[in-house]
């Protein structure tokens, strides 16, 4: 049975709860600059939420940040979780926040029903920033992905397997979740409490129902990043991080870990500003 039909029953309830959250306070004053979209997946149309800063078209594609919400979540609750859309507009990015299925993102080991259903959330997204940078929303050297808990896994995956398209992924309180050997290199910002519930700091537990493989620690996860990239220790501060920021150091290519001591399953409050300036510091990718 196709995708589409196993998922025909909810695209209601996913279109529902996007229309059962209202735009933010004051949102209204600016509703231009934000929109709801499909996009069609052999049939199943899936919703994304889309900002732009005022006067686009006045400025040509902005870079463009894909903001993935983290399980049994959707793109209200990041928009608001994160307070992205104020961060973004101030720097010039667009946002695009998609939603998965019944709130959860296959990111390989994870998660329940997007995971069962098979869903190919990396097409997903491919034709996600295929169809902004098409219509001229989005600059394809300038495509970033952020991502909270099941998000931030869904990130790693994407980052693994299109890391030529990717300029740089920022994940809050992820795990990587899929074998992992991209053939590009990518600079990766983490985010993440020591005593995290859900996503264990220094790993163990399942990473999902019926995956009995434990999560991996989050340094060993950063440290395989590094290892990936080819660069040095994660010793030197993070510019512009608090104290528990560490990074490998300046460079176009930086993989850094903002450690929450005592922290838990959550977003950080500096952390929208930081993955911004993370971004913004990041080259463009090369010309295809």
């Amino acid at each position: 049975m196709k995708i589409a039909a196993r998922a025909a029953t909810v695209v209601a309830i996913l279109l529902a709860a996007l229309i059962a959250h209202p735009l933010p306070a004051g949102a209204h004053d600016d509703a231009s600059v934000t929109s709801e979209h499909t996009i069609d997946m052999d049939g199943w149309k899936r919703p994304y939420l889309l900002r732009v800063p005022p006067k686009r078209r006045a400025r040509g594609p902005r870079p463009l940040i894909v903001a993935l919400h983290g399980g049994l979540n959707d793109p209200e609750y990041v928009r608001r979780q994160s307070g992205l859309d104020r961060a973004a507009d101030e720097a010039g990015y667009a946002v695009a926040y998609p939603a998965g299925l019944l709130g959860t993102w296959n990111a390989g080991a994870c998660c329940s029903f997007a995971r069962w259903a098979g869903v190919d959330d990396v097409a997903f997204l491919d034709r996600l920033v295929g169809t902004l940078v098409r219509e001229g929303v989005a600059d394809p050297r300038r495509v970033f992905v952020a991502g909270f808990s099941n998000g931030g896994g869904m990130a790693y995956r994407y980052a693994c397997e299109r890391s030529a398209r990717v300029a740089a992924i920022a994940v809050v309180s992820g795990a990587l979740a899929i074998g992992c050997t991209p053939d590009h290199p990518t600079s990766v910002l983490a985010f993440h409490g020591t005593w995290d519930p859900s996503v264990p700091y220094h790993g163990g537990g399942n990473m999902d129902a019926g995956v009995d493989f434990p999560f991996f620690p989050v340094q060993v996860t950063m440290e395989y990043w590094r290892w990936l990239n080819g660069l040095p220790a994660l010793s030197r501060p993070l510019p512009g991080g608090p104290d528990g920021c560490v990074s490998t150091g300046p460079g176009p290519l930086v993989v850094a870990l903002c450690t929450e001591q005592r922290g838990g399953h959550e977003w950080p409050p500096y952390a929208t500003d930081l993955i911004i300036d993370f971004f913004t510091a990041r080259p463009s990718l090369p010309k295809a």
